[in-house]
């Protein structure tokens, strides 16, 4: 199902992440970025964000923990070409003691169009018995100021399924 229609100037208004230009090896037969690498944009969009919760590489280790992926969802809109630049803003929608409800959007600024949504749900997990945990109450407080950063005046383009 399509997500509601959505301005890019909306977009962009939101917390912003990470800029790439689409490398000649993410093309496919198609002769546009392959559907695995929308993926590989996203993700290392996921570092800068939880480095603004303090989820740094530093912090993770002293403290032996991680984040796990539960859920997600890309909606493909509009396609992206080798050359391309693209950024990545985030949405908070919302979170739980354990979990966070995220939007990321992949605005194609070559074109001046949203090409793709990812929407994920993950938690916080203790790697010292593998399972997810609370969030610890500092990075609580950034996930609640993220939150009140990405808030918007539109509803979040969701898919209906999945929840922090």
């Amino acid at each position: 199902m399509r997500p509601p229609s959505l301005d890019v100037t909306q977009i962009i208004a939101l917390p912003f992440l990470l800029r790439a230009t689409v490398p000649p090896d993410y093309q496919d037969g198609n002769r546009h970025m392959n559907v695995r690498h929308y993926l590989t944009i996203f993700d290392e969009a996921g570092y800068p964000m939880v480095d603004r919760l303090g989820l740094t590489p530093d912090y993770l280790t002293s403290n032996q923990a991680g984040g796990f992926d539960h859920e997600h969802h890309i909606h493909y809109l509009n396609e992206v070409l080798v050359g391309e630049t693209v950024a990545i803003y985030v949405r908070m929608v919302a979170r739980s003691a354990k979990r966070m409800h995220y939007l990321m959007f992949m605005v194609n600024e070559s074109r001046g169009t949203l090409a793709a949504i990812f929407e994920c749900v993950n938690s916080f997990a203790d790697l010292k018995i593998r399972r997810t945990a609370p969030w610890p109450p500092e990075i609580a407080a950034a996930l609640d100021a993220l939150i009140a950063d990405s808030l918007a005046d539109w509803p979040p383009p969701v898919c209906g399924v999945m929840q922090a």
